[in-house]
């Protein structure tokens, strides 16, 4: 019974095992040979190798620098076109069939104006918890603009400047000043 408490607790580190006291320690093993390469006597050009030398074997051609050409690759100049933010597609529904029209111009990555103005209170909240349901669903975005009014804008797109001035004019979106 001792035997099998010594060997766990040899085997948990708490005590040395007294069998490999009797042993040596290692030598340190020998340093690899130095690998040296075969010295290859050089043959003059002007004598070709014979054939049988030639299979399996690797044969290194001298350079001839002048005939070495190097093209430069020619560069290649492309325009950078401005970027030009779509224009805000205005959708005023007249029932819930409108919907598809909303989520086609978001899908197609045009910014959409969902004017709810003129609209009953039921489809209005229908019409929104769609609209907002895209929105979350493209990764876009959804902003009350104005009373009744919401912008829903597709991922990665803002609406410029320029275009929120013009729906400003229409009515449809109120500026932050006022």
């Amino acid at each position: 019974m001792a035997s099998v408490w010594r060997r766990t607790m040899v085997y948990l580190g708490l005590v040395d095992d007294d069998e490999y006291e009797e042993y040596e320690p290692y030598e340190e093993p020998p340093a690899p040979a130095s690998m040296r390469r075969p010295v290859r006597a050089e043959r003059p050009e002007s004598l070709p190798e014979p054939e049988s030398a030639m299979v399996g074997a690797i044969r290194t051609l001298p350079r001839d620098d002048s005939s070495v050409t190097i093209r430069e690759r020619p560069s290649v100049v492309r325009p950078i076109t401005p970027v030009s933010s779509p224009r805000v597609h205005v959708v005023a529904p007249g029932g819930f069939d409108d919907a598809q029209e909303i989520g086609d111009k978001l899908k197609a990555n045009q910014p959409v104006i969902v004017n709810l103005q003129s609209v009953d209170r039921e489809l209005s909240r229908r019409l929104i918890d769609f609209s907002s349901g895209l929105a979350y669903g493209l990764a876009g975005q959804m902003e009350k603009v104005a009373d009744q009014v919401f912008l829903l804008t597709p991922s990665n797109m803002e609406v410029s400047p320029e275009e929120r001035r013009r729906l400003q004019e229409r009515g449809l979106y109120r500026s932050e000043r006022s």
